[in-house]
């Protein structure tokens, strides 16, 4: 592709680096952004700069929050006992958009991948074995992806939570394997956390 502007070829590059976005995308989204008012633009790029800078991660969980503890933590009305642990901002959202959770989250910040790169230390995991030790945490659902790496990073943490005295479950397969969370319906969703059973009977399935 070939610019007459170097500074419309750099913004393409830029754009066309997020995931998903290929060259022709970008260069409709550069085009779109010079047709913008300058105070439009001006508070797009305060957005961007914000995000970056201005976002925080919960102290406790770990998800994306505008303050130290997220509004779920936060939440009286939230039952702090049980602990579901997901792969990240994503599924948080899938699952609060069931409406049929009333517990809290722990955001391991990925999954163990070997082929990435990606192990248990570059996890949460630490953390939420730290949070069962010291809380009075009654269950642990886990809702990872149903994938070799969601199934891997569940038997992990199912090893290193399986000396403490807890419910540990994982939510009902109305999702199929292979799926991911963020893509599956709010009502299979909520059906797979309310109908969920024990971890160790999900592993001889």
């Amino acid at each position: 592709m070939e610019f007459t502007s170097k500074l419309i070829e750099q913004a393409v590059g830029h754009f066309s680096s997020l995931p998903g976005v290929g060259k022709k995308s970008a260069l409709r989204y550069v085009l779109h952004i010079i047709k913008q008012d300058e105070q439009d633009v001006t508070n797009f790029s305060e957005i961007i700069r914000a995000l970056k800078h201005d976002l925080k991660f919960c102290r406790n969980c770990h998800t994306i929050s505008d303050h130290d503890i997220c509004e779920v933590c936060a939440n009286p009305a939230r039952n702090q006992q049980v602990v579901c642990v997901v792969q990240d901002y994503r599924d948080v959202m899938a699952i609060e958009n069931t409406g049929l959770y009333k517990g809290v989250y722990h955001v391991l910040g990925g999954l163990i991948s070997p082929m990435e790169g990606i192990g248990p230390s570059n996890l949460t995991i630490d953390s939420l074995v730290e949070k069962v030790s010291r809380q009075e945490v009654k269950e642990i659902i886990l809702a990872l992806n149903a994938t070799m790496e969601g199934e891997t990073t569940s038997f992990f943490i199912f090893k290193k939570l399986a000396a403490f005295d807890l419910t540990l479950s994982a939510i009902a397969r109305g999702i199929a394997v292979g799926d991911e969370l963020e893509y599956t319906d709010e009502v299979t969703l909520g059906r797979s956390i309310v109908n969920r059973i024990p971890y160790n009977n999900s592993l001889s399935r």
